[in-house]
């Protein structure tokens, strides 16, 4: 029987194994192979609709063994490439998609730059089979990722960005959007994470075509999880913050009385939310908007560009966020943008509450405040109203406040203290939103609102200056290391005491210490007296009568030097105050270079100014939440204090939930083994009624003689156990 295993001609996956094993045995069986390749490529030319199988396994077989013939195969990926770009939008789908794999075989062999081949890829994007185009995005991606890996090649990725600027303008809505969003993925991915890359997206928002538009949109309005910033504010290291105890050190809690544990509890609320503010990551895409080169430029055409389109308002609104991101970052000057969006602002608008974000978004210092006063009005005149339901005038409050904590100059005295008023409403959600605004002006500028809802003042609140419109409050020390200068002072003290124990020191004492010392000196010169030899007791007690008379004239003049001196301090004013602690911080400031342990005790400081109240006040001021981020937070806004109504299975689901991991309610068995029997007397507990009902006639009161005989009985019973 003669076996026939020369099948190499048709088994083109055993060929290949061979070829790549040994290329140099079987390069005529590659030879013939390739004739054959060359003669059914030109059939296919002649018809390029039709799928020709033996031509799609020898396209895959020549790309594998490529690497073995360069010489022979110089020419295979050019012919590729002209297939597809004079056949391409005709060719039949599986033929494109396997010219398509095999130039990116030869591309992983390094056998084809990737300029060539990205350019190609590029215009096949305009075609309209949509596994293709997915297919070429995800390897335009992975393949520019690579090229970026070890380092960045500055030329191809420069080459490639004008390539897709060009792209962008084209006419094809296809492409356009596919290469918007392999550079928005490029981005995301710090690939492109540069200017260029940006301003060639932001292009995109000036687009004809609507879809084109709205990507690019999106991408400045989406979370960007991949920021670099959330990786340096999470980086910061929580040993930073100063803890409890630092505080309570700082302090000088001695004893533990009902008012210092109130002062304890609030600074722990102050050293968390301390904590949550270092911790709080930005969850927009600010690195985007930050590069943009002309953000003035940029703002103005899109609001014009909104002005004039007629298009969805959807995409209306995802304009308006933009602009209001782009105003509040950059503290652009639009005024147009105010009356354009006030007319927005009605309770049955639809996204209303987006509609106040972008106000408050848009609001800054440096915008004048008579141009945002109308936007201020039409939100009290529309939402803060009783006409208008508890929720609306809390959200409406809230916006507010948003608002005003941007551009504090925007609020008149007399309609804070109308709006401070809602503070003893009804309704809880309006009575916190309206605390709420008066705690922002508390921090900011308090002479606005009335003397009541000012506070308690503290040394934190005396130092607040209301600045005026166009004026900036720029540090040339840092705030607060004045501290440093009495530490320094209280240390250097200390040491000279320890020095110098056996000198006099002149120590200031008041008026009660003082009165108390002279007692007690007194005291000590009665003791000697009684010492001293009974010879000479007249003497004493003559000297003794004249030294208390000296002593009275001494507390006399000390009283009222000292009087002098409380009227003198109480003469100093509280600017005279604030200017001698600048001074002192400006001096630390330029005279030392301060570490992390001096940041650490300045904050210490600062925390407890805030908690330290001024002179004869009783309680401290509550803890202030004056910092906010730059984008305005939705939830800020809806943010209603209103108790949540839950039906009946939320309300149990609640409740067995709490009852997780508890013991059982109930009689608990205190068997070792739960296996074992249980006493007569248990058992009796678990029995119907019936069956023991004749026993329980026997639990009748019993007479006298019965107990008696009832003890004589366990009595000689214990004697026979003995």
């Amino acid at each position: 029987m003669v076996r026939h295993n020369n099948q190499l001609p048709n088994n083109l996956p055993q060929l290949q194994n061979l070829i790549k094993r040994d290329p140099a045995s079987y390069k005529d069986e590659f030879l013939q192979q390739q004739r054959h390749y060359k003669s059914l490529l030109a059939v296919f030319t002649l018809r390029p609709t039709d799928f020709n199988k033996s031509l799609d396994e020898l396209v895959m077989f020549m790309a594998q063994v490529a690497h073995c013939y360069p010489g022979e195969l110089a020419n295979f990926a050019q012919e590729l490439t002209n297939m597809l770009q004079t056949h391409g939008p005709v060719l039949d789908k599986d033929m494109r998609m396997t010219f398509c794999r095999a130039l990116i075989l030869l591309r992983n062999k390094r056998l084809l730059t990737p300029t060539d081949l990205l350019s190609l890829f590029f215009g096949l994007l305009r075609s309209q089979d949509k596994e293709l185009r997915k297919f070429l995005e995800s390897h335009i991606v992975s393949d520019i990722k690579n090229l970026n890996s070890k380092h960045k090649d500055a030329k191809l990725n420069r080459n490639l960005q004008n390539f897709m600027y060009t792209m962008l303008k084209d006419n094809n809505a296809k492409a356009a959007k596919m290469s918007l969003g392999i550079m928005v993925d490029l981005y995301k991915k710090n690939i492109w994470r540069d200017t260029k890359t940006v301003n060639v997206i932001s292009t995109g928002c000036f687009s004809k075509i609507t879809k084109v538009m709205v990507a690019a949109l999106k991408f400045f309005v989406t979370v960007d999880n991949n920021d670099s910033s959330d990786d340096s504010d999470s980086s910061s290291s929580d040993d930073d913050t100063p803890n409890t105890r630092e505080v309570i050190m700082a302090n000088k809690v001695s004893k533990t009385t009902r008012k210092r544990t109130k002062n304890l509890k609030k600074v722990k609320r102050l050293v968390e939310k301390n904590k949550k503010k270092k911790n709080q990551k930005q969850s927009s895409n600010f690195a985007a908007l930050t590069l943009i080169h002309d953000p003035q430029g940029f703002a103005e055409k899109l609001f014009h560009q909104l002005e004039k389109r007629h298009e969805r308002f959807e995409v209306k609104m995802l304009t308006l966020d933009v602009v209001s991101r782009l105003i509040g970052l950059h503290q652009l000057i639009i005024f147009n943008f105010y009356p354009y969006i006030q007319r927005f602002l009605q309770p049955h608008q639809k996204e209303v509450v987006r509609m106040m974000q972008f106000v408050a978004q848009a609001s800054h210092e440096i915008v004048p405040p008579d141009v945002l006063e109308p936007v201020l009005r039409a939100l009290v005149n529309n939402f803060v109203t009783e006409r208008n339901s508890s929720d609306v005038m809390a959200i409406g409050l809230n916006a507010i406040r948003e608002m005003c904590t941007r551009a504090p100059l925007v609020m008149t005295e007399d309609l804070l203290r109308d709006l401070a008023q809602y503070k003893n409403y009804r309704e809880r959600s309006v009575m916190m939103a309206a605390k709420s605004l008066i705690h922002v002006y508390r921090s900011s500028m308090p002479h606005l609102l009335h003397k009541k809802d000012r506070g308690r003042p503290t040394e934190a609140s005396l130092e607040i200056v209301a600045r005026k419109y166009g004026e900036v409050d720029a540090k040339e020390f840092v705030s607060g290391a004045e501290i440093l200068l009495d530490t320094e002072n209280n240390d250097s003290a200390d040491d000279s005491n320890e020095s110098c124990d056996d000198e006099w020191v002149n120590v200031s004492h008041s008026e009660n210490e003082i009165s108390d010392d002279e007692n007690i000196d007194g005291e000590d010169e009665d003791e000697d007296v009684n010492d001293s030899d009974d010879d000479n007791e007249d003497i004493e007690n003559t000297s003794d009568t004249e030294g208390i008379n000296d002593t009275d004239q001494s507390i006399s003049t000390q009283n009222s030097t000292t009087n002098i001196i409380t009227k003198k301090k109480k003469v100093i004013s509280k600017k005279e105050q604030l200017a001698e602690k600048k001074e002192k911080a400006a001096q630390v400031s330029s005279m030392r270079i301060l570490s992390d342990e001096d940041f650490k005790r300045i904050e210490i400081a600062q925390l407890s100014k805030q908690m330290t109240s001024a002179k004869n006040r009783k309680r401290p001021a509550e803890p202030e939440e004056s910092s906010r981020g730059e984008l305005v937070r939705l939830k800020d806004i809806e943010n209603i204090y209103k108790k949540r109504k839950h039906d009946k299975q939320t309300r149990i689901d609640s409740i067995k939930k709490g009852q997780e991991g508890r013991e059982k309610f109930g009689y608990k068995d205190g068997r070792l083994n739960p296996f074992s029997s249980k006493t007569n007397r248990e058992k009796k507990k678990t029995k119907n009624f019936m069956m023991i009902k004749h026993k329980a006639k026997g639990k009748a009161k019993k007479s006298f003689k019965d107990k008696q005989i009832a003890l004589r009985n366990h009595l000689t019973k214990l004697k026979k156990m003995k």
